[in-house]
This record gives structure tokens, C-alpha cells and sequence, in this order.
């Protein structure tokens, strides 16, 4: 039988103004890659991130008025880079403010080009997408839901899962990235076996 709940020390958060702020949740960080319209590159960092399904489609979380929205809505592509713990100057960075309408701090990260979109990703990340916008969603008070088929991946050959290492061994020798909203981060080298029903599928 459930217990009251006046019982456990829950608090009631006002849902009259956004509520990400009053907790920590635990998210992805990546790069978004996109061309702006004089062709120079632009990278902004995203943690509302998700796998769209279990096939291959990628979705976050923009705003139509920022750079990233409007260069995927006209060149229909843009990549994607998980950075490691180590690079977490490279995603506060991307993060800057454009001075002139461009990001001068873009000119300082190493980058390489993807093969099948017209963009780039960041060096010595682990993860990469490539990525043809498939569609947009908005509605999402001022955001709205970007969505794309990923069309090519790759990936650092310590991080693939393989039958021969033990996930945990993996984990703990390749460190992820993830991003404590609001405002903090944290490198993950330890993880168990997550104990599923036997009948579980997909």
C-alpha cells in the first residue's frame, strides 16, 4: 500500500515558471556543426539531446532566432561531436557570444571536415555524426525540436563497444561526458550492469 506523501519530503515546485533550474539532471554535451551563410563554421554546444528512436535519427533543442536553427533550416545538414572530459574548454568556448554576427573564438579549435555534409567537427572528440535535417518541431514555448537521420558516424576505436572488453573496463578507461544541468559537469569512469527483466525487449 502506498504511503501518504505527506509523509516523505517531497516539495512542490511552482510549474508557473520553468522548473530546470530548481534540480540537477544528467544530459549529453555535444557541438552542433553548421555553416553560417558567408560560409564560415559555427559550433554550439547542446545538452537536450537524444537518440530519436532506436534507428538511425539524432534530435535537440534550439531556438528558431539562434544561428544554428537558421543555418540547418537552409542547408539542410549539420554534424554532431561528443567531446571528452578533457575538452570541456572547447564547449565553454563555443559557447561564446558572436561579436559582428561571427564566433572569433571558432578560429582557435582544431577542426576536421566531415565526408558527406558540408561541415566540420572539433579534434579528438569521440563521437561524430553526420547529419541530413529530417524535420522541425516548434511549439515548445520559444524552442523548438530539431531532428535529423544520421547518415555516417564514427567513432574514437577506445570508446566501440567490442565482445572482447568488459563495458565496465571500457567506461573506466574512456571516461564520457556528462553535463549536470544547470551549470555543472562531471566525467563518468564507473557504471554497473543495469539488471533488466529477462523477457525485456525493445
Amino acid at each position: 500500500m502506498t504511503e501518504p506523501s505527506v509523509k516523505r519530503s517531497l516539495v512542490e515546485i511552482d510549474t508557473s515558471e520553468p522548473v530546470w533550474e530548481r534540480f540537477f539532471t544528467v544530459a549529453p554535451l555535444v557541438l552542433i556543426g553548421t555553416i553560417d551563410a558567408d560560409g564560415t563554421l559555427d559550433m554550439a554546444p547542446k545538452h537536450m539531446v537524444t537518440p530519436m528512436g532506436w534507428q538511425n535519427y539524432f534530435g535537440f533543442v534550439c531556438t528558431p532566432s539562434h544561428s544554428t536553427c537558421a543555418n540547418i533550416e537552409r542547408t539542410g545538414e549539420f554534424t554532431v561531436s561528443y567531446p571528452k572530459p578533457t575538452q570541456i574548454l572547447y564547449t565553454s568556448l563555443a559557447a561564446s557570444p558572436r561579436i559582428g554576427g561571427t564566433k572569433p573564438i571558432l578560429d582557435y579549435f582544431d577542426t576536421f571536415a566531415a565526408d558527406k555534409v558540408d561541415g566540420a567537427f572539433i579534434e579528438d572528440a569521440y563521437l561524430y555524426f553526420e547529419c541530413r535535417h529530417f524535420k522541425t518541431v516548434t511549439g515548445f514555448g520559444e524552442n523548438c525540436l530539431i531532428t535529423g537521420e544520421i547518415i555516417a558516424a564514427r567513432a574514437e576505436s577506445s570508446f566501440v563497444r567490442t565482445s572482447e572488453h568488459d563495458s565496465q573496463d571500457l567506461i573506466h578507461d574512456s571516461p564520457l561526458f556528462a553535463y549536470l544541468s544547470p551549470g555543472r559537469f562531471a566525467a563518468i569512469d564507473k557504471s554497473n550492469a543495469f539488471p533488466f527483466p529477462a523477457e525485456m525487449k525493445k
